[in-house]
């Protein structure tokens, strides 16, 4: 089902917060504030558009650096009052250059986090336009995709090797080079995580 903007309860002031997250990696970029002028600005054109408490008036996010979000699905938390945007960042999301707002750790950080294959992805997509005497993955892509497709070969077999012979640590580092190496073949091939997790949605959906 999807709703409409009637059925947000603004605050006092005519607010409703919005939590952003990218939609590939998973991080939660920033928090900010709309109203419902800013937000029709946003299913109308797209992008994220957001209310200023501070100046009072509208921003649209990216005006001035160029750092814009696409919007790409727009969610209702079950109150009502909090919104939930997933988006294709144009850049980084917090004015300190930083990727996302929440940069700034209070506890030890966690290693392994679910989120970390899109974040590798980010970064890739960087990596690809480095020189390729400084960039592994310059110089990867730039041999042409069957080099590419070579690797991913080669390591989907030693990760097999390794799971067949019952080695943990050798199948997690084998895996490790496996999915680099997918992701950068995909990135190669001009696709993305998200046209293969499209994929599985649909198989998903099916019940396979």
């Amino acid at each position: 089902m999807v709703f409409s903007l009637n059925e947000i309860k603004f605050n006092k002031d005519g607010l409703v917060p919005v939590i952003v997250q990218d939609v590939l990696s998973a991080e939660v970029l920033m928090m900010a504030w709309a109203n419902r002028e800013s937000l029709e600005q946003t299913l109308s054109g797209g992008e994220m558009v957001f209310w200023s408490r501070s100046r009072k008036e509208i921003w649209r996010k990216g005006a001035t650096s160029g750092n814009t979000m696409k919007l790409k699905e727009l969610r209702i938390d079950c109150d009502g009052d909090t919104l939930l945007a997933f988006v294709e960042p144009a850049g980084p999301a917090c004015h300190t250059g930083e990727r996302s707002c929440f940069y700034r750790l209070m506890t030890e950080p966690q290693s392994g986090k679910g989120s970390f294959p899109g974040i590798l992805w980010r970064f890739l997509e960087k990596r690809r336009h480095d020189d390729p005497s400084e960039s592994y993955t310059a110089r990867l892509i730039s041999k042409g995709l069957r080099r590419v497709a070579q690797k991913v070969g080669e390591e989907g077999v030693e990760t097999a090797l390794a799971v067949a012979a019952g080695d943990r640590a050798e199948t997690i580092y084998e895996a490790a080079d496996l999915l680099y190496h997918l992701q950068t073949a995909l990135l190669a091939s001009g696709l993305t995580p998200l046209d293969v997790y499209a994929e599985l949605e649909r198989r998903h959906s099916k019940g396979s």
